[in-house]
């Protein structure tokens, strides 16, 4: 940390040729961090996921866009405004990129246009600040000292309960968004999945008006939010599980349980069950044949 004093945003210095990632408000305007705004007053270019969101923001702390290009670079144009990007940075200017919200790169359409900026031989800084992941952890209760953001649950269910399935092997606190209307459905799949009893907490709304939290065990918020589609962002954080020791009649349950679901196949439903206690998927799967010839 240096001891210099940060200049006004009128006589903010030039910010250095590069992209600069910086990180903006998830709720609160007043979140925004002043380095983020002198470089938002000073970069040759401007760059955002939702330029209306930017210039509603710019507009709140009284920065004025000035005849400076304004770029929107998101999931959907990103071949077409990548080009635009890096021919600014070439002429050696400096570009300032901001998400929709938080941090740029954690669940953001920003991570190619960086990747890309790094391989043609241009700087990437980072202008620290906002981020949903941090603040749902700050608030949940659960462990901190080791975690895991998951981003997105898949859309189709075969891939949903893969990826839960890998999940609860892992031996960290999980971080995961959910859109509003799946809520109730994942929390649902969760407790199936990694067991009714793990805590966990579902933040609603952070650091916005309406914030919410909502803490307790998987079965007590699946049931909460059965059939509910809550307004708001979610981040749903889940508690590591407790280290399994799995008898060999635990694994013959499980894998019975799991053969029983219609359209159930043996070697997925070994590997699931395998990741699940953590054991080999070539022993599971000699037990799941043994279990679908009794059954």
């Amino acid at each position: 940390m240096t001891d210099d004093i940060p200049p006004s945003r009128a006589g903010a210095r030039k910010p250095e040729p590069g992209l600069h990632l910086v990180a903006t408000p998830i709720g609160a305007a007043r979140d925004i961090t002043l380095r983020a705004l002198d470089i938002l007053a000073g970069a040759d270019v401007l760059a955002a996921e939702d330029t209306r969101t930017l210039r509603h923001l710019m507009e709140i702390h009284g920065i004025p866009v000035a005849g400076r290009p304004l770029i929107a670079y998101h999931d959907h144009n990103g071949d077409v405004a990548r080009p635009r990007i890096l021919a600014a940075l070439a002429e050696g200017k400096s570009v300032a990129y901001a998400s929709e919200a938080g941090t740029p790169l954690v669940a953001d359409p920003g991570m190619k246009l960086a990747r890309e900026t790094i391989a043609a031989g241009h700087r990437v800084l980072a202008a620290p600040g906002p981020s949903a992941v941090l603040a749902a952890l700050s608030v949940a209760g659960l462990p901190t000292d080791r975690f895991l953001f998951a981003g997105f649950p898949p859309a189709s269910a075969g891939a949903r309960r893969s990826w839960m399935t890998e999940l609860a092997a892992i031996p960290a606190t999980l971080v995961i968004y959910e859109s509003p209307k799946r809520v109730s459905r994942t929390l649902g799949e969760l407790r199936e999945i990694m067991g009714g009893s793990r805590m966990a907490a579902v933040c609603r709304e952070l650091t916005k008006r309406f914030e919410d939290v909502t803490r307790g065990t998987l079965a007590d918020l699946a049931d909460r939010f059965a059939g509910q589609e809550p307004k708001g962002e979610i981040v749903l954080v889940i508690d590591r599980g407790a280290e399994i020791v799995a008898t060999e009649a635990d694994v013959e349950l499980a894998l019975a349980g799991a053969l029983a679901a219609p359209g159930a196949r043996i070697k997925e439903v070994a590997a699931e069950v395998a990741t699940r206690f953590g054991l080999a998927r070539r022993d599971v799967y000699q037990m799941a044949l043994r279990v679908a010839e009794r059954e």
